[in-house]
């Protein structure tokens, strides 16, 4: 018996325009060595707690690099004053509501998240911010991520 594992979608909130980012890109933005999009708007990673089960997946294939070595450049980067770390939310529903949220935001799903969100539809305009839209695009951007 083999055991279905989900595929790690990268989400962003809805006014970031970029729709595709490479490995490389994307290991630059949680090592939080890439600060601004192409727009020079500020980016804002959300990610889930370390030894969440996802979060090491998404570690592993998608930025290449094990958890503790991204915890490691985080510590080192908010001990030593030289940047922030990442917002760790709890869950994938949490981490949704903040990338939706917050302008600029990147953040990771399994797609089965994606599907909820997808088929229901079940943020509600009341949950977001004052002024703030849901693009034709929808409430979240799916990126791609290229090698």
């Amino acid at each position: 018996m083999t055991s279905q594992v989900s595929a790690i979608e990268v989400i962003t909130h809805p006014q970031v325009t970029e729709s595709n980012l490479t490995k490389s890109q994307l290991r630059r933005i949680y090592t939080m060595r890439q600060l601004r999009w192409s727009d020079n708007s500020a980016i804002s990673v959300f990610v889930l707690p370390s030894q969440h089960n996802l979060h090491q997946r998404f570690a592993k294939e998608q930025l290449q690099i094990f958890p503790y070595q991204l915890n490691r450049i985080w510590h080192k980067l908010t001990y030593s004053g030289l940047g922030v770390a990442p917002t760790i939310v709890r869950s994938q529903e949490e981490l949704i509501q903040a990338v939706i949220k917050t302008p600029g935001a990147i953040g990771y799903i399994d797609d089965e998240s994606l599907r909820k969100i997808k088929k229901n539809k079940s943020i509600k305009v009341s949950e977001m911010e004052e002024g703030q839209q849901v693009s034709g695009k929808g409430v979240v951007n799916v990126v791609k991520i290229k090698d």
